[in-house]
């Protein structure tokens, strides 16, 4: 057994005996505490990041936790405020949460993120359902010795998110006549905002929405054999030409930022426990 299915397997049975009676969860959401996710689901006990029996980068500072609770009477594990590479944690510890999900019993995982606005047809405040990504974050949680137990050396990308669960969370924004915009998303590192360069670069290679987030966590998803969907809140609007005439303040563009974030939330509130349901 290599030391990372150990540290995967000692971190599961850990939480496995913080489970609650008869829980039995198949679905796994991520997102970030200032999204307020937790409202809309019934919560029963929680486990903090900072106990987890793995040393990780910035531990004694972490406010991560998982949440064990229920949606439409199934059982869920919620993570609220996922790693990030850019608060300096490894690509292999942002996996390592994602294969632990594995041997918790998750077969599903739907990743809720911020994301940039790239296409000019789209808008903040609006909600990208990602069916593709290119990673330009120049690192890879699979980089290093592969363990064949957790997945293939060279796993196929080309089912990334998976098309049978984007066909139903689709289906379910269309019934409920929602607008959400099909996404390429691009990762990139961050934390630095995005030139007008890069945005155009961005745009030009066929991005339609970017963020710092998803990427590590998907490829890391389809290593585990995972099924995996990407959900992203448009709150910056990075098309570059209207990125060369805006005259906003900082304070300005983070005021409007938590705008979007609002309007794009209670967009997804409507829909999230269906998609629970419907998955």
């Amino acid at each position: 057994m290599t030391e990372q299915l150990e540290r995967i397997l000692l971190t599961s049975e850990y939480i496995k005996g913080k489970f609650p009676k008869k829980f039995k969860p198949e679905i796994a959401v991520i997102s970030e505490k200032n999204f307020g996710l937790e409202k809309e689901f019934s919560i029963i006990s929680e486990v903090g990041f900072w106990n987890l029996p793995f040393e990780f980068e910035n531990k004694s500072e972490c406010k991560s936790k998982i949440l064990f609770a229920r949606s439409g009477g199934r059982d869920i594990i919620l993570i609220s405020r996922r790693f990030h590479y850019y608060d300096g944690v490894s690509m292999r510890n942002i996996g390592h949460l994602i294969y632990t999900m594995r041997y918790l019993g998750i077969k599903k995982i739907i990743s809720i993120d911020e994301a940039g606005v790239l296409n000019p047809r789209y808008g903040c405040g609006e909600i990208a359902l990602i069916y593709d990504h290119i990673n330009l974050m120049g690192d890879n949680p699979l980089i290093g010795k592969n363990d064949n137990e957790l997945g293939l050396r060279f796993p196929d990308m080309s089912n990334a998110y998976s098309k049978k669960l984007f066909s139903t969370v689709y289906n379910v924004f269309q019934e409920k006549m929602i607008r959400m915009n099909e996404s390429v998303y691009v990762g990139i590192t961050g934390p630095e905002s995005e030139t007008d360069a890069e945005a155009r670069f961005y745009r030009d290679i066929g991005g339609d929405v970017l963020g710092y987030s998803i990427v590590p966590e998907n490829i890391t998803a389809v290593h585990a054999g995972l099924d995996f969907i990407g959900i992203g809140l448009m709150t910056r609007d990075l098309v570059a030409d209207r990125m060369m005439e805006d005259t906003r303040s900082e304070k300005e563009k983070e005021q409007d930022r938590d705008v979007c974030r609002k309007s794009a939330l209670k967009i997804l509130k409507k829909v999230l426990g269906t998609l629970i349901k419907e998955i």
